[in-house]
């Protein structure tokens, strides 16, 4: 199946041949507390203690939370407020690596995924703090814990990246096939589905060879070589591609019976149930025209950017953006003291004539977006309407149904800030809606004290 709109970006994907290297131990991590899409976790140490690797530095707090860990043994040397990816300062730890990387002695291996029972599986995964590693970063137990009443029947497993420069989830498949494999049937175990599906994109024709090769008898897997079209990867798009199912708009996938993952997610479930392993690492690709020496780094969480650029041998003088991520999704850094986190699949470096400034031009109707819109939505409309600050009309245009993809902005010709208009726009309907809600609410209670009395 071929999904409609999307676009075809230049996908320098020069990293491809290069191998995972262990970025080496470094003598401080910022590790922030809120790393995923949910609560954030409570913070268990303080200033001055001495923690050992893989140990918990928070709790989840509530279903949808993870806990953090340490990705090396050290002291705290504050627990504050530190600068994070997202922009602005957040609670982070910090620690000072004692260089002996102590491993902590509560850890708990589980062993073979065959003879556990879901539910141990499930928690294993959410006390490693396992998250989706495509770039959501929504707690994984939660996505593998659908309601009663939502069938699902197919694992729908995301190997496309298809977001530019990246190549960090390539290399895992090529040299973590069967780590994958194995993934991929402990999270059917805990699904209870049959059938998984494995999506990848046809410029990695090498990566479903290494996993149809590494698959277990026992794991039911079809093995799809898709178009390599941007954003084949998104989710909603990914399950059409696949199997012809449509996720209806404010739906999600478990609505037709799917549950995606990622294909690094699925070596982190197994190294937290096998191996009793956190996650407290990464893979991912350092790369664009502005990095001296571009790498695909098995990276720990809170590993300072500066450090990161520096084992890859710094910067050119050109630079002009660095990015978390790829360039049609990912977050453009302002502060080089941030630290990598469990969402970051890349570091891309951009020279200054490379790093497009999106100035807001007029827009001249011409319908590129429309057409580029992989979600069948108006662009062009919704930019202005934003842009007038008319918010509460963007609801009869399906904002929230947009995904941020980019594919408006990257086929623009006046270069229109179309996705932060529509992330400031998305934000302000939700609010419009919380506010008549909560009218509603008001209204529905005044009318019952009125019977009442």
């Amino acid at each position: 199946m071929k999904f409609s709109g999307g676009v075809h970006p230049a996908y320098h994907k020069d990293t491809a041949g290069l191998q995972i290297e262990a970025m080496p131990l470094l003598h401080r991590y910022v590790v922030p507390i809120a790393q995923h899409l949910g609560a954030p976790g409570k913070v268990l140490v303080a200033k001055g203690d001495r923690v050992a690797r893989w140990q918990p530095l928070s709790e989840p707090v509530g279903f949808v939370s993870v806990p953090v860990h340490a990705p090396t043994s050290g002291t705290v040397k504050q627990v504050a407020a530190l600068p994070h990816p997202l922009g602005r300062p957040m609670l982070a730890v910090e620690i000072e690596s004692d260089g002996e990387d102590r491993p902590w002695e509560g850890r708990t291996p589980l062993g073979d995924w065959r003879t556990l029972d879901p539910a141990a599986l499930r928690r294993a995964i959410q006390a490693a703090g396992v998250v989706g590693l495509g770039g959501a970063t929504f707690p994984t137990h939660v996505k593998l814990s659908p309601p009663a009443e939502k069938k699902v029947d197919l694992l729908v497993i995301n190997g496309a990246e298809c977001e530019p420069y990246l190549t960090a989830d390539h290399r895992v498949m090529l040299e973590q096939a069967a780590e994958v494999m194995e993934g991929v049937g402990l999270m059917m175990r805990v699904l209870g589905v049959a059938r998984a599906c494995v999506g990848i994109e046809s410029n990695k024709p090498d990566a479903l060879a290494a996993l149809r090769r590494a698959c277990p008898a026992d794991v039911a897997a079809d093995f799809v070589l898709l178009e390599t079209k941007y954003p084949q990867g998104s989710e909603k798009h990914l399950i059409y591609a696949l199997c012809g199912r449509r996720v209806p708009p404010g739906g999600l996938p478990m609505d037709v019976g799917c549950v995606v993952q990622n294909v690094g997610t699925a070596v982190a479930c197994l190294e937290a149930v096998r191996d009793g392993l956190p996650m407290t690492e990464r893979v991912a690709t350092v790369t664009g025209a502005a990095i001296n020496v571009p790498h695909n780094l098995r990276v720990r969480v809170g590993a300072p950017l500066l450090d990161v650029l520096a084992h890859c041998g710094g910067v050119t003088p050109d630079v002009g953006k660095v990015i978390f991520g790829g360039p049609m999704m990912g977050i453009g850094q302002f502060d080089m003291d941030v630290p990598l986190i469990k969402g970051t699949s890349g570091v891309l470096c951009l020279r200054d004539d490379e790093a497009v400034l999106y100035e807001g031009g007029p827009c001249i109707r011409c319908g590129a977006c429309v057409d580029a819109c992989p979600m069948g939505l108006v662009p062009s409309a919704m930019g202005l309407i934003a842009e007038r600050f008319r918010f509460e009309e963007l609801g009869d245009w399906h904002v929230l149904d947009c995904i941020e993809c980019g594919s408006c902005a990257y086929v623009c010709p006046s270069r229109r800030p179309l996705v932060q208009h529509f992330k400031r726009g998305k934000a302000e309907w939700r609010d419009i809606l919380d506010e008549r809600r909560a009218k509603a609410e008001r209204e529905a209670e005044r009318k019952g004290a009125a019977t009442t009395a």
